[in-house]
C-alpha cells in the first residue's frame, strides 16, 4: 500500500487489516490468493456513460456478474462502456485489476459516482484492493462506511441487476 494512502486511512481513523499476496488480475486468480481472507470479496468495475461521460464505480459480491444491460437502463444511460487504464489513472489513480472503493480516495475532483450493491454495503466484513492488485484491505462494513463518507463521493446503495 502506498505510504500516502495509509496517511490518509490513519489519518480518518479507518482500521483495517491488510494482507499481501501474488498478483491477481481475476476473480478466479483471487479466490485462490485470497480466498482464505474472511469477508465479502468485492468485484468492482469502473464504466462510463458514452453520452454524457459520468464515470460509475460499480462494486459487487465477487460471485455475480452485472447485467449491463439492465445496468445501462438502471443510470439511463444509452450506451456504457468500461473505462479504460488511462481513465482509472486520471480518476482514481490505479492500473487495471487494482480497481477498488479505495481508489475514491483519489477522486479528488469528484468525477465518479459509487454504486454498490446493498449486500456488499450492508456485509460485516469486506475484502477489496488497496489499489494495487498485490494486496488485499480486509475492512469491517462499518470502516467502509466511514471511508467512503470521508471521500465526499456521491454514492448510491442499490439492489443491482445480475445475469
Amino acid at each position: 500500500m502506498e505510504d500516502s494512502l495509509k496517511e490518509w486511512l490513519d489519518n480518518n481513523n479507518i482500521q483495517y487489516i491488510l494482507h499481501t499476496h501474488p498478483a491477481v488480475f481475476t476473480v478466479p486468480e483471487a479466490k485462490i490468493h485470497c480466498g482464505h481472507i474472511p469477508g465479502t470479496h468485492c468485484k468492482n468495475l469502473l464504466l462510463k456513460n458514452t453520452k454524457s461521460g459520468q464515470l460509475y464505480l460499480v462494486t459487487i459480491p465477487h460471485e455475480k456478474r452485472l447485467d449491463l444491460n439492465q445496468f445501462r437502463k438502471m443510470i439511463g444511460a444509452p450506451k456504457i462502456r468500461f473505462a479504460g487504464p488511462e481513465e482509472l489513472s486520471e480518476t482514481l489513480g490505479i492500473t487495471p485489476g487494482a480497481v477498488s472503493p479505495i481508489g475514491l480516495v483519489n477522486d479528488i475532483n469528484d468525477k465518479v459516482t459509487f454504486i454498490i450493491d446493498e449486500n456488499v454495503w450492508n456485509a460485516k466484513e469486506i475484502c477489496c484492493h488497496p489499489n494495487v492488485n498485490t494486496e488485499t484491505l480486509q475492512i469491517s462494513g462499518g470502516e467502509l462506511q466511514k471511508l467512503i463518507k470521508a471521500t465526499g463521493t456521491s454514492m448510491e446503495i442499490k439492489s443491482l441487476p445480475y445475469l
